[in-house]
């Protein structure tokens, strides 16, 4: 499931690409057909996210931009869902955002369509789908496209939400009212960053719930996922098993600082990196390729040995950019040793999804 720096991503592309435009929305599919109608034609005054919950606002044919929207689609991808993208090559956009299975890199973009032989860009017609948005053909939905929503130089098609209506902005808000503190936004959703911080301390600690569990509830923070929450429990020293009571209002700020820092880090980059550089495998004695006929350098850590590494959230090919398999502390890492003590990394069930600790780290 995209974690919440992904969905702010999505957000922030909707606004490049479609603000201030009116747009023809289709469903393709069908199965959205009634709601796609109250929207199609509209203008996009408004694009947000709100941890993983994404909404795109839109206000009359001829509403301009900042215009208060007089509804909203909301979108949840849920664990399949993806937004796939295409430009007529006027501005570069990314390929997918969502699900892994669906993802092709969030910085790949995606050429104008080529010409066919008979001079038209192959795909549907312009006409054919969005009638007045000019000369653009737009390439043929592929699969079963829930919505497209087509402006005069770009293309949006979602599939596989596990939520997609339309709302009204008094059903817009009582959705945020259930969702905690947000740490991507610039107020975390609240008064403020400190309110925000405060929210989310005092709710850990009124519960007796594992923090680790706690952290994967929308309702105590929103737009942390499986990765995040392994990752931030790591740098706390915190046991993810620990009952959110029991852990210290004080640690609680400083796991909701880091996310602030890691998460708005992951929203610019489209990469979820965690590792400082220090504890990353070049700078480690004992994690480099192992050599035939070298002994262990006494370091206790040893080399790595095969485990899964499934960070394709990391492999966008950037120059400089951190290797998918040393961005990470201990998420998809069981088994394999922790990368500051050497103990070996921990996995379990809890409340149905793998948790990854250190033992050791986080006693």
């Amino acid at each position: 499931m995209p974690e919440g720096h992904t969905v702010h991503r999505l957000a922030r592309t909707f606004d490049q690409l479609f603000a201030g435009h009116a747009l023809r929305m289709i469903s393709p599919q069908g199965r959205f057909a009634d709601g796609a109608a109250l929207l199609d034609g509209q203008v996009l005054v408004a694009a947000e996210a709100w941890g993983k919950q994404l909404f795109l606002g839109f206000g009359g044919a001829l509403a301009p931009t900042g215009t208060t929207a007089e509804r909203w689609l909301r979108v949840h991808l849920g664990l399949y869902g993806a937004w796939t993208f295409a430009s007529d090559g006027s501005a570069d956009v990314v390929h997918a955002i969502g699900a892994p299975r669906k993802r092709v890199g969030e910085r790949e973009t995606v050429p104008a369509p080529e010409l066919s032989d008979a001079g038209d860009p192959q795909g549907s017609r312009a006409s054919d789908s969005s009638p007045g948005v000019g000369e653009w053909a737009a390439p043929a939905p592929r699969g079963a496209v829930r919505v497209r929503l087509l402006g005069a130089h770009a293309v949006a098609d979602l599939t596989g939400p596990a939520a997609c209506e339309v709302v009204t902005p008094e059903e817009k808000a009582a959705v945020e009212a259930r969702l905690g503190a947000d740490p991507i936004r610039p107020d975390g959703g609240h008064a403020s960053l400190d309110a925000a911080r405060e929210a989310f301390a005092c709710r850990v600690r009124r519960s007796r719930v594992a923090v680790g569990q706690q952290l994967m509830d929308q309702a105590v923070v929103a737009g942390v996922g499986n990765i995040y929450r392994a990752e931030v429990l790591f740098r706390a020293g915190v046991d993810p098993l620990r009952a959110g009571r029991d852990v210290p209002a004080s640690t609680l700020g400083a796991i909701w600082d880091d996310l602030v820092v890691l998460m708005r880090d992951g929203a610019a980059t489209g990469a979820i990196v965690t590792t400082r550089p220090e504890d990353r495998d070049a700078a480690l004695p004992g994690f480099g390729p192992p050599v035939a006929g070298l002994p262990d350098d006494g370091s206790g850590r040893g080399a790595p040995r095969a485990g899964r590494r499934r960070t394709r959230q990391n492999t966008d090919g950037t120059p400089g950019a951190v290797p998918p398999d040393e961005a990470f502390y201990v998420y998809h890492r069981d088994g394999l040793p922790c990368r500051v003590c050497g103990a070996p990394v921990l996995t379990k069930e809890l409340a149905g999804r793998a948790l990854y600790w250190c033992g050791t780290c986080q006693a």
